[in-house]
């Protein structure tokens, strides 16, 4: 198996541990980092105080800084030029996918309602399949 470094910045705790759980049943050798906020994470990752992460799941619906918002700050920063960005959100807009595409997200993944279709969307985010989940 794969050892990745997986950021994931939510404001919600819940989210957040759910989250977490998934990844630990899906890719229990990853390394999980969170963020509660936008602010918080980009900070450290511009000072270079956390690994670089594979992947960043990133929710569109927080306080201060949303989630475009730090999608726009974190294309920015130039050693995370090969991270891949996955954002989040309850919202099914077209409008809130074709932003996140359009800011560059490599993904746009609406929140499942069951742990059971998070862990296979996370797994197939992580081997690299989601170009199937678009078409579906």
């Amino acid at each position: 198996m794969i050892k990745r470094t997986i950021l994931m910045i939510d404001d919600d705790a819940d989210d957040r541990q759910l989250f977490c759980d998934a990844l630990q049943e899906v890719s229990p050798e990853s390394l999980a980092l969170t963020f509660e906020s936008g602010v918080e994470a980009i900070s450290k990752l511009q000072n270079n105080s956390i690994s670089i992460p594979d992947f960043i799941f990133l929710d569109i619906n927080m306080p201060v800084m949303n989630g475009k918002e730090c999608l726009t700050a974190l294309k920015k920063i130039a050693h995370l030029k090969l991270t891949q960005i996955i954002m989040l959100s309850t919202s099914t807009l077209r409008e809130d996918f074709n932003d996140a595409m359009d800011l560059g997200a490599q993904f746009f993944m609406t929140k499942p309602n069951s742990f059971t279709d998070l862990c296979d969307n996370l797994r197939n985010i992580l081997e690299n399949k989601w170009k199937h989940m678009l078409r579906n």
